[in-house]
């Protein structure tokens, strides 16, 4: 039998791992990138990977309804390469059918369970003749319930967004969730954008930050523009806006800490945007911490670079003997604001993860507030309450010295010193909430379907003078 081919073995593989050892996605594809994956095969191992993992709920719907018996469990080989080949029947109309089927078939087969695949054939077979599934009825849902199902998110989680922001609300969140990221740069100086024309990479301007560009091509180009020198450098990083502002937001000062710096976005942005001031970057991961040395070390030629100093340790613990200006704790998190971005977090989370993630972020807040002077920023990817305002409300409690003040008047500062752009500035006060907060994640308004950027929480806390 033909041998399957290196894009559907590929993601095979990449979504057996997902599954078997809970690893990431993104940086398993990164690793693909990094073997010298053809450029047409890395697309699609891409497009097959996240694809399969944004859709799954709803594939395995599709699949039991094809199964002699609906409830039978399945070895996990067989599923993934079932999934792989249901998604391409129904999401992929480029795909020929007849690929799509053979190779789902010979990767059972490879995985060595050559006896499950006649069932794989018949019910792929079977499936290839149904309607293809469209992406617009997510707008027919009239409740959380069919949300869920239509939009292959968790029942539970979108009945949570229903509750706290409405149906319209989910529906764009969900909506979100199914597409793939929006691919943004941060440039630090003209001459990188040069070297991108040169690559004859196609860039749009930013409506949101004024250091960063949208990426027109796909993985493949983001892949060629990673093995550049711009790249290697630092002059050229790849990090969402709404990440990119967090630190952006952050302010001014000459000693900063960062609690949760890995993998160094943010910290490298704070150095930036601080010349002379000192960085102290906490990871309690010594693999994370490492990796963010090393690539520091690769852009020592920047003077920021020069900043910053990566402390392997639990900053809630090593921050109480010294003070600092500013200190960011970008808290660990459940990612719900991250979903299309990382889409297996879905699979994973528990409505009890809330409750454990916050006990952890309270304690980090407290502890940046006992090691700042003057002001802290707390930020987390998650869109739930029990990990924003509910912890920020925690932290103060009792706290006669501390007070949380409106990020509209960073965003003002941002706009003055021409870091953030007018258009930005109006979309972002539609996230300002009561207290002061910006919730920052895609809403049904002008800006919604030209400003992309994964979901994001920040709140400013001031030490009273």
């Amino acid at each position: 039998m033909q041998a399957a081919s290196p894009a559907r073995v590929a993601a095979f593989r990449v979504l057996q791992r997902v599954n078997r050892k809970q690893e990431h996605a993104d940086a398993l594809l990164r690793e693909l990138a990094s073997e010298s994956m053809h450029a047409h095969d890395l697309d699609l191992a891409t497009a097959l990977v996240m694809g399969v993992l944004r859709w799954q709920i709803r594939l395995d719907t599709w699949i039991r309804q094809q199964l002699t018996r609906p409830g039978a469990r399945l070895d996990a080989p067989v599923q993934v390469a079932l999934r792989l080949g249901v998604f391409q029947l129904k999401f992929m109309d480029r795909i020929p059918v007849h690929a799509a089927i053979h190779d789902s078939v010979t990767l059972c087969r490879m995985a060595g369970h050559g006896h499950a695949s006649r069932m794989v054939n018949a019910v792929l077979r079977r499936l290839a003749t149904a309607p293809h599934h469209e992406a617009e009825t997510m707008q027919l849902a009239g409740n959380a319930a069919e949300l869920a199902e239509r939009s292959a998110h968790p029942a539970w989680l979108v009945e949570r967004w229903v509750q706290a922001f409405g149906l319209e609300q989910a529906r764009w969140l969900c909506e979100h969730g199914q597409q793939p990221p929006q691919q943004t740069l941060r440039l630090t100086d003209v001459a990188a954008r040069s070297e991108l024309a040169a690559m004859q990479i196609g860039l749009e301007p930013s409506l949101l930050l004024s250091a960063a560009c949208k990426l027109q091509m796909g993985e493949s180009a983001l892949t060629r523009i990673r093995q550049s020198e711009a790249w290697k450098s630092g002059r050229i990083r790849s990090q969402d806006e709404g990440s990119q502002l967090v630190a952006e937001i952050a302010g001014h000062g000459r000693r900063i800490l960062d609690f949760c710096a890995a993998p160094g976005g943010k910290t490298m942005i704070l150095a930036e945007r601080n010349p002379g001031a000192t960085v102290d970057a906490c990871e309690v991961s010594p693999a994370r911490a490492e990796a963010m040395r090393s690539r520091l070390r690769a852009m020592q030629q920047l003077p920021w670079s020069q900043q910053i100093t990566v402390h392997t340790v639990d900053a809630a613990t090593w921050a109480g003997e010294r003070q600092w200006d500013i200190v960011l704790v970008d808290a660990p998190c459940s990612g719900t604001g991250t979903i299309g971005r990382n889409p297996e977090i879905r699979h994973r989370l528990q409505p009890q993860e809330f409750a454990r993630q916050a006990q952890r972020q309270t304690e980090l807040l407290q502890a940046a507030m006992r090691a700042s002077s003057r002001r802290v920023v707390y930020s987390t990817c998650s869109l739930e309450r029990e990990e924003n305002e509910d912890v920020v409300r925690a932290a103060l409690d009792g706290q006669s010295r501390w007070r949380q003040v409106s990020a509209a008047g960073a965003m003002a500062e941002l706009l003055t010193e021409g870091r953030i752009t007018t258009s930005g500035v109006e979309w972002l006060r539609r996230g300002l909430q009561a207290d002061g907060s910006l919730r920052i994640c895609i809403r049904p308004d002008t800006y919604g379907s030209l400003i992309r950027t994964d979901g994001f929480y920040l709140a400013i806390l001031e030490r009273n003078s």
